[in-house]
Formats: C-alpha cells, structure tokens, sequence
C-alpha cells in the first residue's frame, strides 16, 4: 500500500462515540478487517457504521485518491472508525503550563470576570509566594493587570477580592492531541465539538 495513503490520520471512537484518538489509516484497517471497529461515515446529514465487508463494497462507487488496493480488493481509507469493545477514555495527565492556565481560565481574569486577549493578563498566585503559597494548578489563575495591581501581594481575602470560581486541575481531554493535527477532516468537528471542551489545551 502506499505509504503516503497508509499513515494518513484516522479519527477513532470508542463505543459511546468519544472522540479519544488519532491512528494511522494502515492501522484502521487492520482495526476493521479484525471486527474491532466499523468505519463511520457521514451521509445525508447523518452518520452511518459499516462493518469490513460493508465499506469493501462502499468503496466500490468512490473514485477519489484515497485508496489502498492490495490484490483482492480495493478500499478507501476511512475518515473516521468506532472501536466496538472500548468505551473507556484515556487516563493522562494536563501538563502544568502557562497556556493551559490560559485554557483552563479561558481566558478570563478570574477577579472581575473579563474576559482578554492573552498578552493582557497575567497568572496569579491566589496564595502569595512569599505567604506560602505554591505554583501548582490548585493556587494559580489568570488575571487582568488591573486586578493583578490591586491585590498585589495579598491574599484575596486581604485584598477584599473573591474568585470567579476556585483553580483546579483540569482533566484530560482526548481533542488535546486530535484539535491540533492541521490533516484533520472536517468530518471530524461534530465529534470534538461533542467533546468540547471546558478546556481546550495545548503546549508552550
């Protein structure tokens, strides 16, 4: 098979239909020829499941490039396949970094409630260093320079401000890795929309 064709990205769904991974087409297949998955397929507004047989013969009208060929048949690569025996999401961890703050906040000054453009606000520690206070999900949040100024080296209690809501550890979400592949299909946005999203994350 083509080796271009073989690695393009495959959206993967567990069987409650999450979004959780991003495979190989090569490796979709060998999901779909073992009964593993189906392949899901958008059509007429809606999504259909096709088990090996079914998207062998699917793929018999389709004229498009994106076909593997091997001397028995001829298949085109799925966009998108349901796992048929998985239904768990993966267990990782949010990497600890100033733009998943920003994600995780949303980019709103947890003091007033504003929302800002990113080079106008600042991570905060709720606990001042210098009180005891520790650089970790749970005592820091985005704030605006205003608010930043006014609390300055205080508690909020100290500093007669309150919280938005309280700074936690945000869970992991699969559309992590899959929202950042620039090969994705735009059948896939009903999926990571259903995903979506109290914390869209990304790297440094």
């Amino acid at each position: 098979m083509s080796e271009v064709i073989a690695q393009k990205p495959v959206l993967v769904l567990n069987r409650l239909w999450q979004a959780i991974n991003v495979c190989t087409a090569e490796r979709a297949l060998a999901l779909l020829f073992t009964g593993h998955a189906q392949v899901v397929c958008e059509n007429n507004g809606g999504f259909h499941t096709y088990s090996f047989g079914e998207w062998c013969d699917f793929s018999s009208a389709y004229d498009g490039d994106e076909i593997i060929r091997t001397i028995s048949i001829r298949i085109r690569v799925p966009r998108i396949i349901l796992l048929l025996f998985f239904d768990r999401l993966p267990n990782k961890e949010v990497k600890f970094t100033r733009q998943n703050i920003f994600e995780r906040d949303r980019n709103t000054c947890q003091y007033c409630g504003d929302k800002f453009d990113r080079r106008d606000l600042n991570i905060d520690h709720v606990i001042p260093r210098q009180h005891g206070g520790l650089t970790t999900w749970t005592n820091v949040v985005c704030s605006c320079v205003d608010c930043n100024r006014r609390k300055a080296n205080r508690t909020p209690e100290q500093a007669r401000m309150h919280l938005v809501r309280k700074p936690k550890k945000p869970r992991w979400r699969p559309f992590v890795e899959i929202q950042f592949i620039k090969t994705a299909d735009h059948s896939w946005r009903h999926f990571l929309d259903l995903a979506y999203w109290n914390v869209e994350l990304g790297e440094d």
